[in-house]
């Protein structure tokens, strides 16, 4: 986790300091277009392991800004409840709006859905044709 140091606002790379994997990732998430971030809903939000990358990615912001500016996002969730509100997506969704509009980025749409059982989400066809249009869109096409 991201421990708070800061040590990534005085580095020249503006890369984390910390010797991990997310820096074989970091120059990927800056040399890429977008980002889809996906995650099941646990308990009333995003998991810990993508609310960790999240906070990792605050290396990538300096005196000059953050790479994440104008990069598009794209958001795709599943939870247990079929409500959005009651499964605790919302509050997911907010962190999301929050976060990238804080950096700069844009969040192009979001997909979410319910699924109890791993795989089930694939046998809703509306969720699975919004989840198809939303990668194009991400694409460009």
């Amino acid at each position: 986790p991201c421990t708070a140091c800061d040590k990534c606002k005085k580095a020249d790379d503006r890369y984390c300091v910390i010797k991990d994997d997310m820096r074989t990732l970091y120059p990927k998430i800056v040399a890429a277009d977008g980002l889809i971030l996906s995650s099941p809903i646990y308990f009333f939000t995003i998991s810990a392991q993508l609310k960790l990358f999240m906070d990792r990615c605050y290396a990538l912001g300096g005196p000059s800004g953050y790479a994440l500016k104008g990069k598009k996002v794209a958001i795709a969730l599943t939870y247990g409840d079929a409500d959005p509100f009651r499964s605790g997506a919302v509050n997911a969704l907010r962190t999301f709006q929050d976060a990238f509009a804080y950096v700069g980025a844009e969040i192009v749409g979001m997909v979410y859905g319910t699924g109890w059982e791993p795989g089930e989400i694939v046998k809703n066809k509306a969720v699975m044709s919004e989840a198809f249009e939303l990668g194009k869109t991400l694409g460009g096409g």
